[in-house]
């Protein structure tokens, strides 16, 4: 997650008077001028206590109740969920799956970019999270279940190819066979060159570049999020 940079209100900058000057420098400031104390109001931003959000505490706790089925910390940050928001045509056809919404920072992403949030099918197996999402987009379509599941999970929910397959599950805690059927799945739902997109902390791409059947895609590295996160687009051949 992104910590939010804290940029002082103008009624914060602290502004200070030069006395007389008492020679005539060259370079110097003059007499009554007015300066911005930038130091100064950096040192009391960073004064300030860190809060976490009400969305960043549920996902902390639910990490430290099961931190492989989590898998982060905290819930994406907005520029990885910008990101990967950005490989999902909103002006496609069909739905558009996500899979581990957890809280909705990509989920918010995808709206804010132009997907409606009826065409949304999130799937989460977190109980709170789905309650939490529910809530959130009452238009959406959530089910709760296992996304390594996926077929069959969502064979009562697809009636037409998907424009997308969002997803923020840890993948790299699962055997390499679960991460192939997977993605074998999600291709089996979704239209033609409709994008799957994955995140991950690590560098090295979640489903193998060798792969037979599909391409790959890497976004730079997203240094803004925390952890630095890249972003892995997949589509058949």
């Amino acid at each position: 997650m992104v910590c939010p940079r804290v940029a002082p209100a103008e009624s914060d900058v602290l502004t200070h008077r030069l006395p007389p000057a008492t020679g005539d420098r060259r370079g110097s400031p003059r007499h009554g001028q007015v300066l911005p104390m930038r130091n100064q109001s950096i040192a009391r931003a960073a004064k300030r206590p860190f809060r976490l959000g009400t969305d960043d505490v549920q996902f902390l706790r639910s990490w430290i109740e099961k931190p492989l089925a989590t898998g982060a910390v905290m819930p994406s940050g907005r520029a990885l969920a910008r990101t990967m928001a950005s490989y999902v045509d909103p002006e496609s056809k069909g739905p558009v799956v996500e899979l581990g919404p957890g809280t909705g920072p990509v989920t918010q992403a995808l709206v804010d970019r132009g997907v409606d949030p009826s065409r949304l099918v999130l799937v989460e197996f977190n109980p709170t999270f789905c309650r939490m999402l529910r809530t959130r987009y009452p238009t959406a379509t959530v089910v709760q279940g296992d996304a390594y599941r996926l077929r069959r999970l969502l064979e009562s929910y697809i009636r037409e190819p998907a424009a997308a397959v969002v997803s923020s599950l840890p993948l790299l805690t699962k055997p390499l066979r679960t991460r192939l059927r997977l993605i074998a799945d999600a291709l089996t739902l979704m239209a033609t060159d409709a994008p799957f997109v994955q995140f991950t902390y690590a560098m090295v791409p979640p489903i193998p570049k060798s792969y037979a059947g599909i391409r790959t895609e890497a976004s730079p590295p997203i240094w803004l999020n925390l952890p630095p996160a890249r972003v892995w687009t997949y589509r058949a051949e």
